[in-house]
């Protein structure tokens, strides 16, 4: 599945540009719900490719690809406001319509769509899964042993940009995006533990309906340049 994706990617890397109008730089980052601050990886991460349907109606593509610090997981028998998932590389690709609303100097696109991600090189945060069995079971200690079974994630985005241009050929555009999704994380194995001054005891895991919580805000600052001097959408945008 990883090269499936990988494959993807490279396609719309060599292919989207050529019906795009605008260039630009941009830096962005990522807040997931219950997560850590988290990046995307330069110069891997390209966004906004785009095409006119007609004047107030585009669609858009990409590909990012984030060096996640930390994201949650859902479907557990506990939960918790820490990150469970350690440090990750996901790459991510949407696919969005974009209605453009167009003034003397500013442009204001709204968007929506959704978005398919996968993770790898995924670490758990043995830390906080242990504080999270150590609630579930009334312990005092816990330490797990768990393997995953990883999973592509599927889910929806919206949100907004306005770009303000200080020339026929410059702007400064500014985006906010919300995402929401989850891809399966299987987890099995087992976790010893008990209470202080008691016999330890070992418990077999068999978390099946485990989830990766990709939800949270993205934000972008960056520089448009417009070739034809036109505003236009296709906004090809590298992180």
């Amino acid at each position: 599945m990883k090269k499936v994706i990988l494959a993807a990617i490279l396609g719309l890397v060599f292919t989207v540009p050529s019906v795009a109008q605008n260039v630009g730089l941009s830096f962005s980052y990522f807040i997931p719900k219950n997560g850590y601050f988290s990046t995307p990886i330069s110069p891997f991460s390209i966004r906004g490719l785009g095409v006119n349907l007609n004047r107030f109606i585009a669609l858009e593509t990409g590909a990012s690809l984030y060096r996640m610090s930390g994201l949650n997981m859902k479907g557990l028998p506990f939960e918790s406001k820490d990150p469970l998932l350690g440090p990750n590389f996901t790459i991510l690709v949407p696919g969005e319509l974009v209605f453009q609303l167009k003034g003397r100097g500013v442009e204001l696109d709204i968007k929506g769509g959704g978005f398919i991600f996968y993770g790898f090189a995924q670490k758990l945060d043995y830390g906080n899964i242990d504080r999270g069995l150590r609630k579930l079971e009334g312990w005092d200690v816990a330490n797990a042993d768990l393997s995953f079974s990883n999973h592509p994630g599927f889910g929806y985005l919206f949100g907004a940009e306005v770009t303000f241009y200080v020339t026929r050929q410059v702007g400064i555009s500014l985006e906010t995006n919300y995402l929401s999704s989850q891809a399966k994380l299987p987890l099995t194995g087992s976790y010893t533990g008990g209470s202080l001054g008691g016999v330890n005891q070992t418990k077999q895991a068999d978390f099946q309906d485990a989830q990766v919580d990709l939800t949270g805000l993205e934000f972008s600052i960056g520089l448009i340049f417009s070739g034809g001097g036109k505003q236009s959408s296709g906004k090809k945008r590298r992180r």
